[in-house]
């Protein structure tokens, strides 16, 4: 397909959906949608990674543990040679086109200098020898040399198999070619080292692209030793001062004191070292700073937000939703429409979309899944309050003309069990007696056969008039009063 310029608001920019024309914005993609002239100033973030509720979440950072406790157990036992194999595998990332760099993609410089540098780091680090460092993530806090831009490329090699089979599935969903590429390695944690393989990717002008997951996507990472320092150690040690009155207290004319920061900038200067001493005397202020993390993560403040004005965006897919046919003939046009609307309206808690999967050896397939990386609202409370299992959320797309009724709602229920989860949506055109629908479904919940959402198009409509009106927060409870249609009865 011929790529279009695509107008954002950093000007005209040809990106990964404009040039296989999938005709969708960032708001409708679970993956960022690079620029693929250039690269994007973002970042893979770790702790982002180990936060995350979903199977691909889980995979990916046990991966990454596995691949750091090796280099830290390595040079803490002294096998420095085994660390150097592990770090000398570093390779410049281009694939994912993020980074800092300017004008064509070029990574962000691990080569094998730089991995010499970064072990050097590693072993004279105090952090390190006492077993004090403990993650991927707080090497910006603790190690000189490391920061976001390293972090993020060391994270993309040892997930590059990962990310691929990400994007892989990206690839299906979306219609986009791909063909196998040798990239660079990726740590595997059953060679417990770095393999080579072709892995299966889309290619532009003869290089080969890794989608990342936009859930895991960072203007700035979580862990900054900046922030850190200003927020947390230095306001940590501000009140020290003023519980003990020492000589760094200033009192004003009307008796109130205070401890200046450039005062105490000047007795602490900021250092990685003295970062790590001072986590290591005050382990609650870390903890303190690792959790106010974790909020924001929780909260879905630190995700890299669309650049989409999705109050606009909600009003185009409302007049999009109206324009495709009830039908055989708008089915495929149906199904692409609403894989991009249930990323919209559920992202960040439902992710990772991939289209017909097989179940029963082929025999059977569904429409749409979607991972359950929900840390709140409703599709957090099904499994954590409810107890009813849902992982993953199977999701069929109905374009009838005619009611939906009993056969369909056996077929998703059929595609249940207690591994894949026993929570799933239908998507159709409109009901003739939405009631009727609702006591099929409460039906099915009462045989123990699972949870049937609906998404008809007045309900679609619905919400997406909530995000048009500035009232995204609305979307959740709106969504947990249909469950609770079916489950109080």
């Amino acid at each position: 397909m011929t790529a279009t310029a695509a107008e954002t608001k950093w000007g005209f920019m040809v990106t990964f959906s404009t040039h296989f024309g999938l005709h969708k914005v960032q708001g409708e993609l679970d993956f960022v949608d690079v620029d693929l002239d250039t690269d994007t100033r973002l970042f893979i973030d770790p702790f982002a990674i180990s936060l995350r509720q979903d199977r691909w979440g889980y995979e990916a950072h046990a991966i990454i543990v596995c691949f750091f406790q090796s280099v830290i157990d390595g040079i803490r036992d002294g096998n420095i040679l085994r660390a150097q194999q592990l770090l000398s595998n570093l390779s410049e990332p281009n694939e994912t086109r993020f980074g800092l760099s300017r004008g064509r993609p070029q990574g962000a410089g691990i080569g094998s200098l730089q991995a010499d540098s970064l072990l050097q780091a590693l072993r004279g680090s105090q952090a390190v020898q006492t077993g004090f460092l403990t993650s991927l993530e707080e090497c910006e806090l603790m190690i000189p040399g490391i920061g976001p831009d390293k972090i993020s490329d060391l994270s993309t090699n040892i997930l590059r198999a990962h990310l691929a089979a990400y994007t892989k599935d990206q690839c299906e969903l979306h219609g986009v070619p791909y063909r196998q590429c040798g990239v660079g390695p990726h740590f595997s944690v059953q060679a417990q080292g770095w393999v080579n393989a072709y892995l299966d990717l889309p290619v532009v002008d003869n290089k080969p692209v890794l989608l990342v997951p936009k859930s895991i996507a960072r203007w700035t990472p979580s862990y900054d030793h900046r922030t850190y320092y200003r927020h947390f150690a230095l306001e940590f040690l501000r009140a020290e001062h003023l519980d003990a009155g020492t000589a760094l207290v200033h009192t004003f004319k009307n008796g109130n004191q205070t401890v200046f920061i450039r005062t105490l900038e000047h007795y602490y200067p900021l250092t990685k070292e003295y970062l790590f001493r001072f986590s290591r005397e005050h382990p609650d202020v870390l903890q303190e700073y690792r959790e106010s993390l974790k909020q924001l993560e929780l909260k879905g403040l630190s995700v890299a937000v669309d650049p989409d004005d999705e109050l606009q965006l909600a009003g185009a897919l409302k007049l999009a939703l109206r324009a495709v046919p009830p039908g055989n003939d708008g089915a495929s046009a149906y199904h692409r429409f609403m894989i991009g609307v249930l990323e919209f309206l559920l992202f960040p808690n439902l992710i990772c979309p991939r289209k017909e999967v097989e179940i029963h050896e082929g025999r059977k397939r569904i429409d749409i899944v979607m991972e359950n990386a929900a840390p709140s609202g409703i599709f957090h409370r099904l499994h954590s309050v409810r107890h009813l299992p849902c992982a993953f959320i199977a999701i069929e797309c109905k374009n009838y003309t005619r009611e939906v009724a009993n056969p369909e709602l056996d077929q998703i229920s059929g595609r249940f069990n207690p591994n894949r989860g026993r929570v799933g949506i239908i998507c159709c055109r409109s009901f003739e007696d939405r009631q009727r629908f609702i006591e099929r479904c409460r039906d099915t919940l009462r045989d123990d056969r699972g949870l049937v959402i609906s998404m008809d198009d007045a309900t679609v409509l619905a919400l997406l008039t909530l995000i048009e009106e500035g009232r995204r927060n609305e979307v959740d409870i709106r969504i947990a009063a249909i469950v609770n249609e079916v489950w109080i009865a």
